[in-house]
């Protein structure tokens, strides 16, 4: 299995003393952060500027097969380190989401697929998808959110989603549940967006998008992605 590349400031890594220096590589990513890991760097999928990075780090299990996710260091082994938030909800990002690289490529037989499956727009899909986890896979949040869509692990239960970690599990996932918050919101993407990211509760306690300034730039970007995605075909 490739691993995907994951990302950790030098800040975290070199201070805290948890990955030696000479293991560490270094490279200056798309959107002119440099970033520095254990493992290799793909300079095509760039980080957010964001301070409160979450430490996560991705080790091989014990069977020997599969892979575990914990904020804990092993204490044995090879391990990667994951520093991961939801890409597009940084209010503070330096990104201009009007001339950021587009993937029109990753998964798009899957995305499309979906889309056409519960009826929705395959560029909203990208979208969420970019705005999300910025396509990796494995991207594990805080909170516990996982892979490409950001599934909360009750929720992919909920929609029948055994490995979030699975891409097309994971994306069949994300797009049945977008699709039942445009249906609840009368098909106004804005409030399907707020409520994919804050919850639908908060949508509707509100009565609009909630006064939140990551669910605000998050849905601000995810429709300057929406519009990008769906002019790219």
């Amino acid at each position: 299995m490739t691993l995907k590349p994951f990302y950790i400031s030098l800040l975290s890594l070199v201070l805290t003393g948890e990955v030696l220096a000479n293991d560490i590589k270094q490279v200056r990513n798309s959107d002119g952060v440099v970033e520095f890991s254990n493992a290799d760097i793909d300079v095509r999928k760039p980080t957010s500027i964001h301070s409160n990075k979450t430490i996560i780090y991705k080790s091989l299990s014990n069977d020997g097969e599969s892979f575990s996710f914990s904020d804990k260091k092993p204490l044995n082994g090879d391990f990667e380190v994951l520093a991961y938030e939801c890409y597009a909800c940084n209010p503070t990002s330096k990104i201009n989401w009007h001339t950021i690289s587009l993937n029109t490529d990753d998964y798009a037989d899957t995305v499309r697929t979906m889309a056409k499956k519960y009826k929705i727009d395959a560029a909203l899909v990208r979208a969420v998808i970019h705005a999300e986890s910025a396509f990796n896979a494995k991207a594990l949040s805080k909170k516990g959110a996982q892979g490409l869509m950001q599934l909360m692990p009750g929720t992919a239960k909920d929609l029948g989603v055994t490995n979030a970690f699975d891409v097309q599990q994971n994306i069949e996932g994300g797009v049945k549940y977008l699709a039942g918050l445009l249906h609840t919101f009368d098909g106004n993407i804005k409030l399907a967006t707020a409520a994919y990211n804050a919850g639908p509760g908060a949508v509707k306690r509100y009565k609009g998008i909630p006064p939140y300034a990551e669910t605000e730039v998050y849905v601000e970007r995810v429709g300057i992605l929406h519009q990008r995605y769906g002019q790219e075909g």
